[in-house]
């Protein structure tokens, strides 16, 4: 038996990023959120916007990934 390091280092590759990139998207999501409008109030309808896109980039990745798995 023998280990692929060359796969092996793709894949910690590939997940990292793909980690570190979801968990900022998420991020932003909850920055946008917690932003607060000129008068002080809740957040601007931009930011509540962006916020909700940052969410729904969020959710098609762990579907896709839960797509990926089902295969």
């Amino acid at each position: 038996m023998s280990i692929d390091w060359a796969a092996l280092g793709q894949v910690f590759g590939v997940s990292l990023i793909a980690t570190v990139g979801l968990v900022g998207v998420f991020t932003l999501g909850i920055v946008g959120h917690a932003t607060r409008g000129a008068a002080g109030g809740g957040p601007t309808a931009l930011a509540r916007t962006g916020a909700y896109a940052c969410y729904a980039l969020c959710l098609a990745a762990v579907a896709f990934g839960i797509y990926i798995i089902a295969a």
